[in-house]
Formats: structure tokens, sequence, C-alpha cells
């Protein structure tokens, strides 16, 4: 797919840094503007975000967020980065590693669940950049080592349970990462269409906790020796 990017500050037009004062926080504006990016870029996709609207938002000017990002690519780029870091930081808090095998593997399940159900933007983010055949991921080595620390934390568990004899032989991190993430992604990315089609009311609570339950006990018995 074929995207119309905004042309940075031309060369010619000097970027000016920020002022300087007590009450510049250089961290503060560039986690308003990927905060403000975020909507942006949910609402009408990389093709059709302006860099003029995000700095509407934030009353700022579009050359203050050049100079911190240098192009609105850039500034999407470090928006999954922003997204995927907080799923993958927070999943490092559950210390998984304490926990015996089932019950991680089960706080693992209900965490990923209660995150997607809870952060939709982060799946309409994900489900973009599939429309872009993961063209700007591809671009960020940050993405994918991050990434890679949830299926270092799930072979530690499947061997830990494999040894206790609580989980079979020949599970693949990968596969229980793409198990859990499916099941928990497809009922948002989805939730309208499915919600249509079925006329089922996917929000409601009575709905998401049978769902969760139903998707831990899933898992479990795929994992289960």
């Amino acid at each position: 797919m074929t995207t119309i990017s905004e042309l940075p500050v031309a060369p010619d037009e000097p970027i000016v840094e920020p002022r300087k004062s007590r009450k510049n926080n250089p961290e503060k504006t560039r986690e308003n503007i990927l905060q403000e990016a975020i909507v942006e870029f949910v609402q009408q996709g990389l093709s059709g975000a302006r860099v003029d609207a995000i700095a509407e938002r934030i009353h700022t000017s579009k050359r203050m967020i050049y100079y911190y990002f240098g192009s609105k690519e850039q500034l999407y780029i470090e928006v999954l980065e922003k997204l995927y870091g907080d799923i993958r930081t927070t999943e490092n808090r559950l210390h998984l590693a304490e926990l015996a095998p089932v019950e991680a593997i089960r706080r693992l399940v209900e965490f990923t669940f209660d995150h997607h159900d809870r952060n939709v933007d982060f799946v309409r983010i994900v489900s973009i950049e599939n429309i872009h055949n993961a063209e700007y991921v591809k671009r960020s080595d940050a993405i994918k080592a991050m990434n890679n620390t949830i299926l270092d934390s799930l072979g530690v568990i499947l061997a830990r349970g494999v040894e206790e004899g609580v989980f079979r032989t020949g599970l693949e991190p990968l596969d229980v990462h793409l198990l859990i993430s499916s099941f928990c992604f497809y009922r948002v990315s989805n939730r309208h269409t499915i919600g249509e089609i079925f006329q089922i009311e996917l929000p409601d609570e009575a709905i998401k906790q049978r769902h969760r339950a139903m998707i831990c006990e899933s898992v479990l018995r795929y994992l289960q020796a």
C-alpha cells in the first residue's frame, strides 16, 4: 500500500530548538506528543494522520514535533515502540517466575485478556501495522528485542511445567504465545463485526468474564500432560 507522507520542514527552513526555561521538560513534551499521536493514528490510520492535527491537540507547532521525531513515519514507529513496550514492561511486573507453572500461565492469560480489553488503541494500531505488512515494525530493532522477552519467559515456565509433570513435552513458546494472543486479540479487533453478526454485546461484563475463564481453561488444556 502506498502512503502519502507529510514532508518534514524544508532544509532551508531551520528547525528551532525549544527555548530552555524552568518549565521546559523534553521528556514530558515527547510523552505528550506520543499520547496525542496514538489518538490520531488510531482514528485516521497512518496515511490519513496529520502532524498538524497532533500539534493542535497539544497546542504546539508542527515544527516542534519534527524537532523531536524527525518525520511522521518516525513518530508512528515510536508510537509502536511505546505500545509494545507498555505491554512487555507490565508483563515483567507479573513475577511469573515466582509462580507455579499452571498459575503462571493462568496469570499471563488473564493479564493478556485484560490488557487487550482495556487497551483498544493497542489492538487497533497493531491492526493498522498489519495492513502495512509490518513495514514499520521491520524498521525497529527495539520492538523485536522487547518482544523476545515474552518468549524467554514462556520458555522457562513451560520447561518447569514439563519437569513437574503438569505440562506435556514438545511445546514451543511461540506457539503458546500465538494461542494466547489470538484468543485475546480477536475478540477485541473484531468486536464490532462479531457483535453485529451474532447480535452479542462483547463488552458486557458477564460475557467478558465467561470468555476470560474459557480462554484460560482452553490454553491450560492444550498445555497439560
